[in-house]
């Protein structure tokens, strides 16, 4: 499977940095080392994704607290934010967030160095929205299971969930990073109580079998 960008030099880097770490079973610290070195990230658009904009598109904001998973350069945080959110936004590379923190200066987002596979504590059942965009696609299991989990662990009562993932039609093993997401791994989304509301599969164009997935979550409001 190949990344959509096409800067094939920085894919070639994120995918050998992603490599040794996996094979030193250490999922995440590949991340520091790729925005750290200066060779470009090969996921990074310079402005946020546009099928969060798409899916943010003539939608009432539900709620105030917002969360954006795997932040990079802040795009994405970033336009969340325009939205109307308070928003908490953090990655697990340092340098990711000291880089956002510079490109926004003047940004009302809480940029936060946090790991997904042990986030803070406060943060369970603590966002009305959460985004999702390609992180859990870029961890192979079992780290990918733990991460969809405490993903899911975020989404307050009546919250909403949005994950932006590639997508495969077969459960064979591929190589990556990335690692496209299948059907059956989407249970674990609604196995963490969160029920599925919309599904759109949008075909990556040149890639066999590879598409675009974006997937709403909603996890039930409190009763009292």
């Amino acid at each position: 499977m190949r990344m959509t960008s096409p800067d094939r030099q920085a894919e070639a880097v994120a995918q050998r940095l992603a490599a040794e770490s996996v094979a030193a079973a250490d999922p995440t610290g590949w991340f520091e080392r790729l925005y750290a070195g200066g060779q470009g990230v090969p996921w990074d658009r310079g402005e946020p994704h546009p099928s969060l904009v798409q899916w943010a598109r003539g939608r009432a904001i539900a709620g105030r607290r917002a969360i954006v998973v795997g932040s990079g350069h802040g795009d994405d945080a970033e336009f969340v934010a325009g939205l109307g959110y308070d928003v908490v936004a953090f990655d697990v590379a340092r340098s990711a967030v000291s880089q956002a923190e510079q490109r926004f200066p003047d940004s009302s987002v809480r940029y936060v160095v946090a790991n997904l596979l042990d986030p803070p504590a406060e943060w369970r059942r603590a966002f009305d929205l959460v985004v999702e965009s390609r992180t859990v696609q870029s961890l192979p299991d079992p780290a990918r299971r733990e991460a969809a989990t405490a993903i899911a662990a975020m989404v307050a009562p009546g919250g909403t969930l949005l994950v932006i993932a590639a997508g495969r039609d077969d459960d064979g093993p591929c190589d990556g990073p990335p690692w496209p997401l299948t059907r059956a791994e989407l249970v674990r989304f609604t196995d963490a109580g969160l029920a599925q509301v919309e599904f759109t599969e949008l075909r990556a164009a040149g890639d066999v079998g590879l598409n675009r997935w974006v997937i709403e979550y909603r996890r039930p409001a409190a009763t009292s």
